[in-house]
């Protein structure tokens, strides 16, 4: 389908942005050719590194003439392949587009480059007395252009929102090397099509954003955190929701199984969290705002909500370091699973009541196949993370169609409950053939002609999405 790239392709990459930013060494064309998604590898031809939307442009405008894939790349954290480029060509990086342009405290907007890290920008506008809450468990190395391409969400969202209700508007490079704004920095807009949300989320398929324009929110002056061991991973699930109907509404509300919660102390080598025989899982809760007496009646009132479950003394974070030493206990569980064992991980999502069916059918299918599974993540908000453990499972189950039909009966067990296939991480190149679980030929269809319409030529992040 695509062209390979020849001496003088990378000669004209050079011409475009200067000689020390392409790169053909094995060192980078490897690097280039992973992400965090298992153990996938595939290597570009060059590596490019621009500054500027006008060399995007020119990039893009090369590729097309050639027919050459371009794949756009944030920090490379993505856990479903959406960086990887499947059909080689040029991987494009981001990471040169590092400024915080402005911050509007007047209006609470930021404007943004694509390659900052999410960390980065909250320390810079928190400093200011302001607050941008979607925030990752990689928020310490993902970049704010990855966020935008997966709409990224994190424990914040259940209060917040996810990355999409913070962008307010984008500068963006076509496929064919136009450059555009995909709206206004306005609260409002009801002008048009919202080219803007279109982006968000879209995965690097429809254009590379260049600039981003986000709307902040005054940080609240304080939070308090408790983490709920219960007895019964069931209940756990229950309360979930039980708190949402008693009309409390948590800052954040992560669920923890067991497994999740020995591996990541033993990683991280810490000892805060006393894990009891009879515990099976956890929820870390955190409520924040503007009146601490006020936050302090609403902790106590949710813990006696928790009391009519089974569950063992409640631990209080009383200082800012055991705050901070539960949240990297959180923040880490990917990386202590991938590091005790070989797995996969579902990004599902579903209505939060039904969060105890969708665990009970996680467990069962589990039991159907053989494998077991960790689950954790937003439970606030109905989205879990479910990592799949390889176990006794064969190289050829592992890798064949006896565990696409377990992840495909895992997403239909979604679909049936309400939810869908991915909530954070994006469907990329590991999802795409479950998209006919969630969508109807019809609306396949539209969603591809939409690609075919930004991307003729279909060079850029190809095979993404859809197959």
């Amino acid at each position: 389908m695509y062209n390979k790239i020849n001496s003088d392709i990378v000669s004209q990459l050079k011409q475009i942005v200067g000689n020390d930013y392409v790169f053909i060494d094995e060192d980078n064309l490897e690097k280039y050719g992973r992400d965090e998604t298992e153990d996938l590898l595939y290597k570009p031809e060059v590596v490019v590194k621009p500054t500027n939307a006008n060399e995007i442009s020119e990039i893009l405008k090369l590729a097309n003439k050639h027919l050459i894939s371009v794949t756009p790349r944030a920090a490379g954290t993505g856990l479903s392949g959406g960086a990887l480029p499947i059909y080689g060509g040029i991987i494009l990086s981001v990471e040169r587009f590092n400024k915080i342009i402005e911050i509007d405290e007047r209006n609470l907007q930021a404007t943004v480059e694509p390659g900052v890290i999410n960390e980065v920008f909250q320390n810079t506008v928190k400093e200011k007395g302001l607050f941008y809450p979607p925030d990752p468990a990689s928020k310490g190395s993902c970049f704010l252009g990855g966020n935008v391409a997966e709409s990224s969400g994190g424990p914040k969202c259940v209060k917040y929102g996810t990355t999409k209700d913070y962008i307010l508007n984008l500068e963006v490079v076509l496929p064919t090397g136009e450059i555009i704004i995909t709206g206004a920095n306005t609260l409002k807009n009801s002008t048009g099509y919202n080219l803007t949300q279109l982006i968000v989320g879209s995965e690097g398929t429809l254009g590379i954003v260049t600039k981003i324009f986000v709307k902040l929110i005054p940080l609240p002056k304080h939070d308090l955190l408790m983490l709920v061991p219960f007895n019964n991973l069931d209940q756990a699930c229950e309360a979930v929701s039980e708190v949402f109907r008693a009309g409390f509404v948590p800052s954040a509300m992560e669920l923890m199984e067991r497994d999740a919660l020995l591996w990541v102390t033993k990683h991280v080598e810490s000892n805060i969290v006393k894990i009891a025989e009879e515990t099976q899982a956890h929820l870390l809760i955190e409520v924040d705002g503007n009146n601490l007496d006020t936050l302090m009646l609403e902790m106590e009132a949710i813990a006696d909500l928790m009391n009519q479950y089974a569950i063992g003394e409640i631990l209080f974070a009383e200082s800012a370091a055991q705050k901070e030493e539960l949240w990297k206990l959180r923040r880490k569980i990917n990386e202590a699973v991938t590091s005790n064992a070989i797995s996969k991980e579902q990004d599902v999502v579903v209505p939060r009541a039904e969060l105890p069916a969708l665990v009970k059918g996680i467990k069962e299918i589990g039991v159907n196949y053989k494998f077991s599974s960790v689950c954790y993540g937003h439970a606030g908000d109905g989205n879990l993370h479910v990592r799949i453990i390889k176990g006794n499972l064969t190289d050829e189950q592992w890798n064949g169609d006896y565990i696409k039909k377990a992840i495909a009966e895992t997403f239909t067990l979604c679909k049936k409950l309400g939810g869908t296939i991915s909530g954070e991480h994006g469907i990329g190149l590991i999802q795409q053939e479950y998209m006919h679980i969630v969508f109807d030929q019809t609306t396949i269809q539209l969603q591809k002609n939409i690609k075919k319409l930004f991307d003729p030529n279909n060079i850029l992040n190809p095979g993404k999405m859809f197959n």
